[in-house]
């Protein structure tokens, strides 16, 4: 037996997240059944991130476990010829046995994007969120400055998550803007539910004037999630990447 761990990349559009659920087809569920046709067994794939519905990845990672003979490298190209154009494997390799993408330490990076013009493009309709309300990038930035560390960040939990603590790390939150285009990008260890969408409509509030940039730290303090802005829609969401500390 070998544990083999996957980069998945895909178009959250039209799944209704990663995670299995009678409601709809999951990037887990289309990823087991193409592994079952190729194994010929019924295995369960562990996901680090459980993304929700809408939500894109770049480089979410996965785990299975197989006592197939084919080399690790080679499960990439021959899960791609079996999966739907909008779920693509980036990379395969053996990894120890002991190895399991959400318990090992590692980081996260998120990408939310925000289309800021006067009228939307249809075409980045599904991969960003449309504000006209002009952002002020550096207001935004400034804000994003007071998450930065550990912190207890309850403020910016959904409702609905069964976590031990609301304590997280964040190590990094830039803005950058290019044409129309601003993107959040946060790095941290771990992340609550909706934790990155609310640090993104808080600090859209924040860029469209609603607030002052120290409003922020007000929103953290509070431990409230009255406190914070809108959880911003699934859509402007991509988990970039996890890099775990070994690699």
């Amino acid at each position: 037996m070998k544990r083999i761990k996957l980069t998945v990349a895909y178009d959250g559009t039209n799944c209704c997240g990663w995670q299995i659920q009678p409601n709809g087809i999951t990037v887990q569920e289309v990823l087991e059944n193409c592994l079952e046709d190729l194994t010929g067994k019924r295995t369960e794939i562990i996901g680090a991130s459980r993304t929700d519905a809408g939500v894109h990845a770049l480089g979410n990672v996965a785990v299975f476990d197989t006592d197939m003979r084919m080399p690790g490298e080679k499960f990439s190209f021959a899960l791609n010829q079996r999966l739907p154009e909008d779920i693509r494997i980036q990379k395969s390799e053996e990894v120890p046995l002991d190895f399991h993408p959400r318990y090992r330490e590692s980081e996260k990076t998120y990408l939310y994007r925000i289309l800021n013009r006067q009228f939307p493009i249809p075409t980045e309709r599904l991969y960003s969120h449309f504000t006209y309300i002009p952002l002020d990038i550096e207001k935004m930035a400034e804000a994003g400055r007071y998450l930065v560390g550990e912190h207890d960040f309850k403020s910016f939990c959904g409702a609905g998550a069964q976590v031990k603590t609301t304590v997280r790390t964040v190590k990094a939150v830039r803005v950058s803007r290019e044409g129309s285009l601003i993107t959040i990008e946060i790095r941290g260890k771990g992340f609550l539910y909706n934790m990155v969408r609310i640090i993104a409509g808080s600090l859209m509030e924040i860029g469209g004037g609603m607030y002052p940039p120290e409003h922020m730290k007000e929103i953290l303090e509070a431990r409230d999630r009255q406190a914070a802005g809108p959880t911003a829609p699934a859509r402007g969401l991509t988990l970039a990447g996890i890099r775990y500390k070994e690699d």
